[in-house]
């Protein structure tokens, strides 16, 4: 049994990522002339197994019979209503889309934006939390032979290895890219039956 101890976002990401809990999850990618996109879903269940009011640690059993313990912290609303027996579901959504900016002119920047939101007083415990992260980059090298795009942002600059030939033909030094990275996490508990 492991024990983590985070914040209500942090804890249920956790959770999403061990193997103890039963996932299943899904897909998408699509592309167009200088632009490309993926999504990923990821569902999980699982069962509150025993409940410490006092360290406000939850123990949740997944389908193939694994548990671990998580701290609800601080951020967790509306506690006192998790009663053992009761279902566990978590969705975590990432995504990532990529647009050419043919000349550039856009300024080169990362920029992020967060938001939460949690369960009304007195309703089942539930909450969503999700970040989003722009950046613009500058193309400045291609390697033609390799396919290889070098991209310049405000932090860092990566190779991007560009599978789709005619997606690289579109690129020139002096252009920009600009990438957005989404993820988001929604929770709700569902009452066991009475």
């Amino acid at each position: 049994m492991r024990k983590l101890v985070a914040s209500a976002a942090i804890t249920a990401a956790a959770v999403l990522g061990l193997p103890a809990l039963a996932q299943t999850g899904t897909v998408t990618a699509a592309s167009a002339p200088g632009k490309a996109a993926m999504k990923e879903t990821i569902k999980a269940s699982a069962t509150i197994t025993a409940i410490d009011a006092k360290t406000r640690d939850v123990t949740l059993k997944g389908a193939e019979g694994k548990e671990i313990t998580v701290t609800a912290g601080s951020a967790v609303k509306n506690f006192d209503k998790l009663k053992v027996g009761d279902k566990v579901d978590f969705e975590y959504v990432q995504a990532l889309s990529i647009e050419l900016k043919k000349g550039g002119g856009m300024p080169v920047a990362r920029t992020e934006q967060a938001a939460a939101t949690g369960a009304k007083p007195g309703a089942e415990p539930a909450g969503m939390v999700g970040r989003q992260i722009t950046v613009v980059a500058n193309v400045v090298a291609l390697d033609p032979a390799k396919q290889i795009v070098t991209l310049q942002g405000p932090q860092h600059t990566v190779d991007l290895h560009v599978v789709d030939p005619a997606q690289f033909k579109l690129v020139a030094k002096g252009d920009q890219v600009e990438a957005t990275y989404t993820q988001a996490l929604a929770m709700a508990v569902v009452p066991s039956a009475k």
